[in-house]
């Protein structure tokens, strides 16, 4: 029987005895803490020296405070002491192991979680102790800081990348022992310390640090963290709950119900070899991984919990998006439109900002989401009297910005999405995947419409699998997000009509269309006004910025137009004129869980769909290229339906621009329709079907609503 001594200088509360078999040699293991006293360590070291085959040192002190140290918790002069204390045993600190368990547990976790540390905010209590795990982060991440200056030396810096930390290691040799003056009490230098150094922890996402070193901290710096560290008992799993702690992955073993330390393991790895520590090689080290079936251990303190990160790109689409600033508002009403237009002018070249925070996306499987809202400063018009390079150099800005976030994938929104090549030159140059929402945008707006057509009740029920019996017309049909919804009606429409001024582009899209559903029948149109009178469903997807694309006064009562365009095809003053129209803003959508975020023009809660596009992705942890360019591929808005449906992604109240339509105005645009059809085929007209044919009062439209029929993203 070969007796292995794991000597430590943390808590003796810890202490454990066991028997176990390890390269066919029987082995008795014994752990004794020595609650952070040196000279005990040393007494048991030369205590055990000469008794027992091997023995495992571990050097950090169980303490719960920070002060400056070493990198590997003792200073190297103090470990070199300790390690001379035995002369006839072989002594090992686990250096080797911990590094290969800590590599590997990251490793691990990154596959088996799915791209879990993309981009993600680590902190390293020591990058120096860590040098191999940081080279392996920083595959999965830049966003990398080592707090070495700060506990080793207590210089309140971090350093902020790799290069760094080498240029910080090519001098950390000549100042290992060196401690720092006594500018203020050695209490207050804790305090310091500790300050800075969780303000960093408040920042990160990922914590690396040696476990006994986050004892000093609370709920505050560990809620929602992941931590990588090593030995991480029942006792410590327990603490981090209370702190809210997401996940731990420990890059210790578990034998015989106990959790080891690297340098317990390696002690028993030299006493079942019968080598020098310099002998062991890698593959003997292989050999005993895989014989006893290890793996790194992911535990969830709070139960199975995973937060991705996203961006997504806003911008101002008309002057009144700075009149929300209080000083700018008073002063439009005062100053000739002059000013106006230069605050606009300059807007444009404004560096990108966080307008607000996003939390409390929660999924029902249980996946968690968080985000910026990015606001960049050109509206429409500036947008687009600059050349593409113009607006690509903000969004790209916009990119680095989110990436030093912590975004996993960012989502570019309303006009930025169609300048130059439609996404494609930005996500080539930028540092994490791009969407531009477009795919759930075609998504939305048929499943907005379905649902509007379903509730007024005005057409006949399928009967089988035939096509339901009604017209649509997709006005901007050749666009990004008009190409997908035909795609998509002419598999529910008995007949599609498809509009655009680009003629070779409509011949090219009636081509494609007829290859995918041979049966379908599709008819084309340069101006929406020739056939739109026998349309039931229009869905409006220009890039018109204002122009006028339809007459609304030929539109067949009763009809539901899904309007898509941002800014709005179809401004309030123009949809008051037919009440027995319904109009709505496209299929916005409700997210899930408690949402909180900055007013964005729509109710609590609820998302367009562009933005909505970027939230699923996150939560299904496909941080990739979704939607770029202007060909959407008709499958990828089916994939996001269905992604989204898993998410628990529901369409939100049907609105217009005047806000949520009740059942009470789906029933009065329904009645109205009924009666304004009625008066069509005869002569003699009700009281309320004159009212009809009367120009209506426009009602009255909130500020709230009138920025959201603007588009405010």
């Amino acid at each position: 029987m070969k007796n292995v001594i794991s000597i430590s200088l943390g808590s003796s509360s810890q202490d454990f005895s066991f028997t176990t078999r390890l390269l066919g040699r029987n082995l008795r293991v014994q752990r004794l803490g020595t609650d952070g006293s040196v000279p005990r360590t040393a007494r048991l070291l030369k205590q055990w020296d000469g008794q027992a085959d091997a023995i495992g040192l571990g050097v950090v002190k169980d303490s719960g405070r920070l002060r400056p140290r070493g990198p590997d918790g003792l200073g190297a002069a103090a470990l070199k002491r300790l390690l001379a204390a035995a002369q006839h045993t072989p002594v090992s600190t686990g250096a080797r192991l911990r590094e290969i368990f800590l590599e590997w547990a990251v490793r691990h976790a990154q596959t088996a979680l799915g791209r879990y540390f993309d981009n993600a905010n680590v902190l390293f209590f020591s990058g120096l102790a860590n040098h191999k795990l940081a080279l392996a982060m920083h595959e999965y991440t830049a966003n990398l800081q080592f707090a070495d200056p700060l506990l080793q030396l207590g210089v309140p810096k971090l350093l902020t990348s790799l290069d760094a930390l080498e240029l910080y290691a090519g001098g950390a040799h000549y100042v290992s022992d060196w401690s720092p003056p006594r500018v203020m009490p050695p209490a207050l230098m804790r305090r310091w310390t500790r300050y800075v150094l969780g303000k960093a922890m408040a920042r990160a996402t990922v914590v690396v640090a040696p476990v006994h070193e986050l004892d000093d901290f609370g709920l505050e710096e560990l809620a929602g963290k992941t931590l990588i560290t090593s030995h991480v008992s029942a006792e410590r799993l327990a603490r981090f709950k209370d702190k809210g702690v997401s996940m731990v992955v420990d890059g210790s073993p578990v034998i015989k119900g106990h959790v080891l330390g690297p340098e317990t393991l390696d002690a028993m790895i030299l006493a079942a070899s019968g080598k020098a520590p310099e002998d062991i090689l890698e593959d003997d080290i292989l050999e005993i991984i895989t014989g006893l079936k290890m793996e790194p251990r992911i535990l969830y303190p709070c139960g199975m919990r995973r937060t991705n990160r996203f961006a997504f790109v806003i911008h101002p689409l008309s002057q009144e998006y700075f009149k929300k600033v209080k000083a700018i508002d008073l002063l439009s009403r005062v100053s000739p439109p002059l000013l106006m237009n230069s605050l606009e002018k300059v807007m444009a070249y404004a560096p990108p900002f966080v307008y607000s925070k996003v939390e409390g996306i929660k999924s029902p499987t249980g996946v968690e989401a968080e985000g910026w809202l990015i606001s960049v400063g050109g509206t429409p018009r500036e947008i687009m009297n600059h050349s593409p390079e113009f607006t690509y150099r903000r969004l790209l800005a916009a990119a680095d910005m989110a990436k030093k976030l912590g975004a996993q994938i960012m989502g570019l929104g309303a006009f930025t999405k169609v300048v130059g090549d439609a996404g494609i030159t930005v996500a080539k140059r930028a540092p994490l995947p791009i969407t531009t929402g477009n795919s759930y945008s075609a998504s939305g707006a048929l499943w907005a419409a379905h649902d509007a057509v379903l509730r007024l009740r005005l057409l006949p029920a399928p009967q089988g699998k035939q096509r339901v019996k009604f017209k649509a017309m997709v006005v901007g049909a050749t666009g990004a997000i008009g190409s997908a919804c035909s795609r998509l009606l002419v598999r529910a429409a008995e007949e599609v009509t498809l509009v655009s001024p680009e003629t070779a582009k409509l011949l090219a899209l009636k081509e494609s269309i007829l290859q995918q559903t041979p049966d379908a029948k599709v008819v084309l149109s340069a101006q929406a006004d020739t056939h739109i009178a026998e349309m039931d469903m229009i869905v409006t997807a220009t890039s018109g910025a204002g122009k006028k694309v339809l007459d609304i006064m030929k539109v067949k009562p009763g009809c539901v137009i899904t309007d898509v365009a941002r800014p709005l095809d179809l401004p309030p003053e123009e949809v008051a004129k037919r009440p027995d129209v319904l109009v709505i803003e496209s299929g916005e959508i409700q997210l899930p869980g408690k949402v909180s975020m900055k007013n964005i023009g729509l109710p609590k809660g609820v998302a367009y769909a562009c933005l909505a596009e970027t939230i699923v992705l996150a939560l299904e942890g496909r941080f990739e290229n979704f939607t770029i360019g202007r060909a959407i591929e008709w499958e990828k808005v089916r994939e996001i339906y269905k992604m989204g449906l898993k998410h628990g992604m529901t369409l939100a109240a049907i609105s217009g621009v005047n806000g949520v339509f009740s059942e009470a105005d789906i029933a009065r645009v329904r009645r109205l329709a009924l009666a304004a059809r009625k008066r069509a085929t005869a002569p003699a007209a009700s009281a309320e079907t004159d009212a009809i044919a009367a120009p209506a009062r426009a009602p009255r439209v909130s500020r709230r609503r009138q920025a959201a029929a603007e588009g405010h993203a």
